[in-house]
């Protein structure tokens, strides 16, 4: 079921956010949307920060997994 929702949000954070949905063929509402969904999901036994949930599935997680260092890692080979 699809309900409206209103918002209060600052005028610059809009104006890029639709630019942004434009310039990647989405709408604002489904934006709004995959982010509530993404930030609201529930992880078994697992706290994972943003950047890192973005990661999932791209490292094999390990017993002694270091999170900062995959971060650090996956940054370095991203930008070069």
């Amino acid at each position: 079921m699809v309900t409206k929702l209103t918002l209060i949000v600052e005028k610059s954070i809009i104006e890029r956010t639709k630019f942004y949905a434009k310039s990647n063929s989405k709408s604002l509402s489904k934006i709004i949307q995959n982010c509530l969904d993404t930030i609201t999901k529930e992880r078994s036994n697992q706290k994972l920060t943003f950047k890192l949930n973005k990661m999932v599935g791209a490292v094999k997680n390990s017993k002694n997994f270091n999170e900062d260092a995959e971060l650090q890692s996956y940054y370095k080979n991203k930008h070069l």
